[in-house]
């Protein structure tokens, strides 16, 4: 993905991952309607890279069809489940400066993408995040998902002393990079994978960016609640273990040292923030 402009300088680039597991059904839809917004509001170079979970349905085969129609679209296949395994093994392989991924039913809206992964490309933070527990977010999901949501994350602040308020939105992006300093660090494959990440880039001192979201619940989600949240208590455990035993910090973390280069645009298209797109930029310590 190294692509130059003009005047020969280097652009910088974005890999977006959508991990699947017996999407068959909405897969198309779902990637197309990515490929176009991206392709006709994004003014970045991007990559988006279908990421199949071991499925058993047709997903693999619609995956390799739209490799062949739509240009920026890639795909892996990996012979084994877990979201957090699927994201790891394709940002980690990645050649793209920021490295993103989104849920395949698109419950965040795409206008959103433009303001999470800017400050990453800007320098001005490390990772970013898609809160539907912002202020500022407009989230319609069942008053279920929404107790076991706050319940979670008032948890992860109680626990792991968290500071950004939402860990399992699929709305996530980070420096290339810097994922590649934390990966080995990284034990979960499933769905603890992304609050480990944020726990150890807080812990490392890195700066987390968080965006408000429209966020609408899918109604055919196939997350098991209970069972997923049994999972992330047993992961809460073990990185307060970790953290008592001494073994939060990250020596090879790559940290900013000069003054963040705003990125080359594409000339087509003017590169201009959506209005909010700096609404809320922390430091996380």
């Amino acid at each position: 993905m190294n692509e130059t402009n003009a005047g020969g300088v280097r652009r910088r680039t974005v890999e977006v991952v959508v991990p699947v597991y017996n999407e068959a059904h909405v897969l198309a839809d779902s990637v197309g309607r990515l490929h176009a917004y991206l392709e006709e509001s994004f003014p970045f170079p991007f990559r988006i890279t279908i990421a199949d979970n071991a499925s058993t349905d047709g997903t693999w085969q619609e995956a390799t069809d739209l490799t062949l129609r739509l240009p920026h679209v890639h795909a892996v296949h990996l012979e084994a489940k877990g979201r957090g395994r699927a994201l790891k093994q394709v940002w980690a392989d990645s050649t793209a400066d920021v490295v993103a991924y989104m849920d395949v039913d698109l419950s965040t809206g795409l206008e959103s993408f433009l303001p999470l992964v800017a400050p990453l490309l800007s320098g001005h933070s490390d990772l970013a995040v898609g809160s539907r527990l912002h202020r500022q977010s407009d989230v319609v999901r069942g008053s279920k998902r929404e107790f076991i949501s706050r319940s979670y994350n008032l948890l992860l602040k109680l626990g792991l002393a968290a500071r950004f308020s939402d860990a399992q939105c699929g709305f996530k992006a980070v420096r290339a990079d810097v994922f590649r300093a934390l990966a080995p660090h990284i034990e979960d494959t499933a769905w603890f994978f992304d609050t480990e990440l944020l726990v150890l880039a807080q812990r490392n001192k890195l700066r987390i960016h968080e965006v408000p979201v429209d966020w609408v619940d899918d109604p055919d989600s196939r997350v098991d609640i209970v069972r997923t949240a049994l999972d992330d208590l047993k992961g809460m455990r073990r990185m307060l273990r970790s953290t008592l035993s001494g073994r939060a910090r990250i020596a090879a973390v790559p940290r900013r040292t000069s003054a963040p280069q705003v990125p080359a645009a594409r000339t087509t298209t003017p590169a201009v923030l959506p209005a909010g797109a700096n609404s809320h930029l922390e430091y996380v310590s």
